[in-house]
């Protein structure tokens, strides 16, 4: 299926040259003379090699069919992730790189979203927001305001967050899975 340069997203695969790829990261340039080009930043599947690809935002690109199924986290070890399908129990094997950042927020018995090719595993959605305990966050500084201020806090995972002044080690908060950003207070 063809689709144009300009609509390309991350995690989107392409074929390239007879090669696959995942769109890392998708520009759009607008010079100030001439036509506006698409700056696309792709992985290869099979190597893991990075490239960086310029095409018109009209161009017709090769975007490859993938299957997305939901599978179920198990474990980790020696930087490879064990997943679990739903449907059929078998069990796939996923290099670190491939997830990517967001591996620091995947919980036991986690739902994601895994894209394959050809059975190879190309990239892992995880839900958009988790539930995560603060094990460490600095004092309140008298003085400082309510609304607008925020401190630095460690989450269960090891990742450093910014919360609101009210929140405490042992408070469990909701974060984004993308950035690690706090959302809210959990509600349980």
């Amino acid at each position: 299926m063809k689709v144009n340069a300009i609509n390309l997203r991350p995690g989107n695969a392409i074929e390239v040259d007879g090669k696959l790829l995942v769109v890392v990261k998708n520009e759009i340039n607008q010079p100030g003379k001439g036509a506006a080009v698409a700056q696309v930043e792709a992985r290869d599947a099979r190597t893991g090699v990075k490239s960086n690809f310029r095409f018109r935002t009209q161009e017709q690109v090769e975007r490859a069919e993938l299957f997305e199924t939901d599978y179920q986290y198990l474990y980790e070890m020696d930087g490879v992730y064990h997943f679990m399908n739903q449907e059929t129990f078998d069990q796939l094997e996923v290099a670190a790189d491939v997830i990517g950042d967001p591996k620091d927020f995947l919980q036991e018995n986690m739902i994601v979203q895994i894209s394959t090719h050809e059975g190879a595993p190309l990239s892992v959605s995880l839900p958009q927001k988790v539930t995560m305990e603060v094990v460490e966050a600095d004092p309140v500084v008298k003085g400082q305001t309510q609304s607008s201020s925020y401190k630095p806090a460690k989450l269960e995972n090891g990742r450093s967050t910014l919360v609101p002044p009210h929140i405490e080690s042992g408070t469990r908060i909701v974060v984004m899975t993308e950035d690690g950003s706090y959302v809210e207070r959990a509600k349980d």
